[in-house]
């Protein structure tokens, strides 16, 4: 019946995001329950526009670094093109300055988009987690389970029989877990409402059939999961391929066609978010940026069938994410787009041309401060040096001119003056025994 796994996640980075935006899907559904329409579906929606809204700066920042960096790549290819042939270290420094200077120019940093991506990855992997195990963030999903799961577990043979369920051999190793076999009584109704949430329909029947005393249970259990899970017709815990078995089962056409529906309008939101995304334009003197310019587009087209095949084979809930999604951002998209288009980027490049000769002013008077108050160190310590020796007697001068003497000849090569010069010391300290 559902894809999703109650526990949440425990990982370093995705964990602590995951809960923090457990606690907004929980403070949503918790108002669409007051106002009386508790539905997950809608909950998914309102969630995605919520966090899309945002992200929105660090869109907003992300496209507009795509625009300055198509209209800085001219001056990036002819400083690559310049120093084309040229290895040696010099001009490798001279073009690295100059990459620089073209950045600071347009007010960039050449891992800017880079960092804008780590920033958004946990925090979108952390939504998949969340959409994917809602009961494990919304308090109110996971009460539809009670009281049945409490009385399931103290019927006999219960274990074994929700063990015999088709997907239960995901959580074997919590069937062993130390904490199951104890009796940790959170553990346990954990596991029970992991697997109850993979059944399927014939597996609730089964259910009913084989403990029938807890027929009241289970019809209660279902009536709210339905009541949760259902939008526009379509179940949100059942994956559209699953549904799309059951209605050839029971050959229902309309059944048919609404469990396409998520898969066919993931591929068209998304090849309309695709087409709106700002194109990187090819240069035919730079063959890499053209290969990767041509692997993009590839990859554009791609990813609306991509999107369909993965909304075809997840739960309902996570394709109508991946929808409501590719809506927002297209939104988004025009919105920003338009934005940037009103910018005058002229001016912004003016303005970081100030900040640049600014940031180097201030570097060069720090630098030369630096160096004055080396030089002002070292005078001090020369000066420190002179008073030291002058108040040395003459034969600790001696002792040090003979040591410094004997130490550099160690190491003196043959032929040289040095060399030259311990053999003349060697033949007097000779003579004069």
């Amino acid at each position: 019946m559902s894809n999703i796994l109650l526990t949440q996640d425990t990982g370093k980075i995705i964990g602590p995001v995951a809960k923090l935006l457990g606690y907004i899907m929980e403070g949503i559904f918790y108002v669409i329950d007051k106002i009386g329409i508790p539905n997950i579906g809608l909950a998914i929606i309102l969630f995605t526009i919520v966090i899309y809204l945002l992200l929105m700066p660090l869109t907003i920042k992300q496209q507009k670094f795509s625009k300055l960096s198509a209209k800085m790549n001219p001056e990036l290819q002819a400083i690559q093109a310049k120093y084309k042939n040229k290895k040696d270290n010099d001009s490798m420094m001279a073009m690295n300055m100059e990459t620089k200077a073209v950045y600071a120019k347009y007010g960039v940093s050449p891992s800017g988009s880079c960092v804008q991506l780590l920033i958004q990855m946990p925090i979108l992997l952390a939504l998949y987690r969340v959409i994917y195990n809602i009961p494990a963030y919304v308090g109110k999903v996971k009460e539809a389970f009670f009281p049945l799961v409490d009385k399931l577990i103290a019927e006999n043979g219960s274990v074994e029989f929700i063990q015999n369920f088709s997907n239960a051999r995901m959580y074997t190793k919590q069937f062993e877990n130390e904490n199951f076999v104890g009796g940790v009584t959170s553990y346990v109704q954990n596991t029970f409402v992991d697997v109850l949430n993979k059944a399927s329909s014939a597996e609730w029947i089964s259910l009913k059939e084989n403990f029938s005393n807890l027929s009241s249970d289970v019809d209660h259990t279902l009536s709210l999961l339905d009541q949760y899970n259902n939008f526009l017709g379509l179940s949100m815990s059942n994956s559209p391929a699953f549904t799309l078995s059951e209605a050839r089962a029971a050959g229902s056409l309309l059944m048919m066609i609404s469990a396409l529906i998520i898969p066919i309008l993931a591929a068209v939101t998304q090849w309309i978010n695709v087409k709106l995304m700002p194109q990187q334009p090819t240069n035919t003197d730079n063959e890499q940026q053209n290969t990767m310019v041509q692997s993009m587009k590839t990859m554009n087209m791609v990813m609306p069938i991509m999107s369909a095949v993965f909304c075809y084979t997840l739960p309902a809930g996570m394709g109508l994410y991946w929808v409501a999604g590719a809506v927002v951002r297209s939104i988004q998209q025009v919105l920003i787009n338009k934005h940037i288009d009103k910018m005058d980027l002229d001016e912004v490049i003016k303005k970081n041309e100030e900040k640049a000769k600014k940031k180097m002013e201030k570097a060069n008077a720090q630098a030369e401060q630096m160096a004055a108050y080396a030089n002002m160190n070292t005078k001090k310590v020369g000066m420190a040096s002179k008073a030291m020796v002058s108040t040395m007697s003459q034969e600790e001068k001696d002792e040090i001119v003979k040591k410094a003497t004997e130490n550099a000849g160690k190491n003196a090569k043959p032929g040289s003056m040095m060399a030259k010069a311990n053999m003349v010391r060697d033949y007097n300290e000779k003579n004069n025994k």
